[in-house]
């Protein structure tokens, strides 16, 4: 799992949250709450969007760095034709050997926080007052609630997660089970959001709850300009 050192923590806090830069909204949510959905929706309010597991791939693309300390420790085996990662190999090894998951992260993880930091610097020398939301799928797992000004989590009942995850993946009744006992219960992680957007309803509902959310933020914004 992604989970930033107190090192990591500490820099991204001083780069990136200071009362010049842009806010950074942590969007977050269980599997299958519509956390794509959601962030869909405030990024065609105007916020450039910042997505973790995008940067996940990103930084293991041919000829990276991270990509060639992969490869200089797990050999060629783990390449697919194109010479992309065959993460299917990769997490069959990790999953087997603890020790060589750790290596994997130590080669992946710090590219990933830099990438990020990269991207937010890039917006914030464009459009200093931006409101950038940043989705993170674990992001309470990871403990990055400090990496963030406000935090967003997109909601359902657990029962309904159970629902949608065996409808959008196939899996069965007990799979789905699994994957969410592997995550923060749902209703654990409504108590250190700011903002709770419940996606239970319908598209209209949700988009609502998207606006006021997006009208709060902006005021924020407004707030830390006039201080």
């Amino acid at each position: 799992m992604l989970k930033p050192n107190k090192k990591i923590q500490n820099r991204i806090r001083e780069e990136l949250r200071k009362k010049d830069h842009p806010i950074l909204l942590g969007v977050t949510g269980g599997v299958a709450s519509g956390k794509t959905t959601v962030a869909r929706m405030i990024e065609n309010l105007g916020a450039p969007t910042i997505d973790f597991d995008l940067l996940s791939r990103v930084v293991v693309e041919p000829h990276k760095p991270a990509w060639k300390e992969i490869i200089a420790y797990f050999g060629k085996q783990v390449l697919l034709a194109d010479k992309t990662l065959d993460r299917d190999k990769i997490s069959q090894i990790v999953f087997r050997e603890p020790a060589k998951r750790k290596k994997l992260e130590s080669f992946i993880h710090p590219r990933i926080f830099d990438e990020f930091t990269r991207r937010v610097k890039e917006v914030a020398a464009k459009d200093p007052p931006a409101i950038i939301q940043v989705v993170v799928p674990l992001l309470f797992e990871a403990q990055m609630q400090l990496f963030f000004h406000k935090i967003l989590l997109v909601y359902i009942p657990q029962a309904m997660q159970a629902e949608r995850l065996i409808k959008r993946d196939r899996v069965s009744g007990e799979m789905a089970a699994n994957i969410l006992k592997a995550q923060w219960p749902i209703e654990e992680k409504k108590a250190y959001a700011d903002f709770v957007i419940d996606n239970s309803g319908t598209l209209k509902e949700t988009r609502r709850q998207v606006l006021e959310v997006w009208r709060k933020l902006k005021r924020m914004r407004k707030e830390r300009r006039d201080a």
